[in-house]
């Protein structure tokens, strides 16, 4: 029984901090935004329009659930539901500090990849579903993207699965932490006796065409996440809403949670594989080791969470300030541009790995 227990336990708390990111998020997003265009955002509701994220979230509460009358009913109900779950369900597999993972796993990786690419399936079936043209095109649109977006990401995360030897999310994070005086970046011509640690342990330090995979996998992930400027299959000047158009209330709500919980775990997964995942950035110089007295359960979870909401913030101001691409120009930088480059990077890490580490 305690065991069932302790899975539920997990369950909530996640449940939890996906709800609490995604209002807080959606907050931050309107003042950010706000502060772009200068203009103020929400101000009315709380101090500083703090609670404007829990009044709108209590009025999709209250409001009815519509049905439209040609929808698919089984599939136009179901999919909201498909699509969270993919995400909210990739939460288990990471490392979000020192022995701290709701489920360990040697495939963590693997299991990511397959998880979400659950939630393409829910995206089509919420526009067939619905019977309507806009939110037909705009899940026609979001299912081309994302499955084109999912090669150059790949290409780009198995780049620096290649240097760290490992699929397990916990080890490859354990991995980034601490540098002995064999594995100092050795293209540098750096050799420390003692252990250094902090923010050359990266993967990104450690071989630094990672850091253009890293970039590869930023851009991918913006578009995996129906994101600007690749928010195409929601343009609003085109489809109404996209591939949501119909639904209202608490499945509308559930589509918006899984939105912005995507942009935490495409953020955190790029933090876990090309920069130091929960390690501190801190390095140890001389008598002062400043790795060592930033390193634990409660500064892993800080170190994991700063990093990644570093990554929304940044997500957050391109959207802001880049404007939407033309459905061509999207496919063309993914075939043309991106896949290119992160195949480079891969094969990089296979002739890094055998030569220079």
């Amino acid at each position: 029984m305690n065991f069932y227990l302790a899975y539920i336990l997990v369950a909530v708390l996640l449940f939890s901090f996906t709800a609490v990111f995604a209002l807080m998020a959606v907050y931050a997003e309107r003042k950010i935004s706000a502060f772009i265009q200068d203009r103020l955002g929400p101000m009315e509701t709380g101090k500083y329009g703090s609670l404007q994220t829990f009044a709108d979230i209590l009025k999709l509460f209250q409001k009815e659930f519509i049905i439209p009358t040609v929808a698919d009913k089984a599939l136009f109900l179901i999919a909201p539901v498909i699509i969270f779950l993919a995400v909210y369900m990739g939460f288990v597999a990471l490392p979000w500090a020192p022995g701290v993972s709701p489920a360990s796993l040697n495939l963590g990786i693997f299991y990511l990849f397959a998880i979400l690419s659950v939630e393409t399936v829910g995206i089509l079936m919420a526009g067939w579903g619905s019977n309507n043209k806009y939110a037909l095109l705009g899940a026609m649109r979001s299912v081309a993207q994302i499955v084109s977006y999912e090669i150059p990401a790949g290409f780009a995360l198995i780049s620096a699965l290649m240097i760290s030897q490992s699929l397990d999310l916990q080890e490859i994070t354990l991995r980034q932490g601490i540098l002995t005086d064999s594995e100092v970046i050795k293209f540098l011509g750096i050799v420390q006796v003692q252990d250094i640690g902090g923010i050359l342990a990266w993967n990104i330090f450690q071989a630094p065409h990672l850091l253009v995979a890293y970039i590869i996998y930023f851009i991918a992930s913006l578009a995996e996440c129906n994101r600007a400027p690749f928010d195409i299959p929601e343009a609003e000047s085109e489809l109404v809403a996209g591939f949501h158009t119909e639904y209202s209330s608490l499945r509308f709500a559930f589509i918006f949670l899984a939105e912005y919980s995507m942009m935490f775990l495409v953020g955190i997964i790029g933090v876990i594989l090309f920069l130091g995942g929960w390690n501190t950035p801190l390095p140890n110089i001389g008598a002062l080791k400043l790795a060592a007295w930033t390193t634990g359960v409660a500064w892993g979870l800080f170190w994991i969470m700063l990093k990644t909401l570093l990554i929304v913030g940044a997500q957050m101001w391109i959207r802001w300030t880049l404007p939407r691409l033309r459905v061509d120009q999207l496919m063309s930088l993914c075939w043309k541009i991106l896949t290119p480059l992160a195949f480079i990077c891969m094969v990089i890490s296979g002739v890094w790995k055998l030569a220079v580490m």
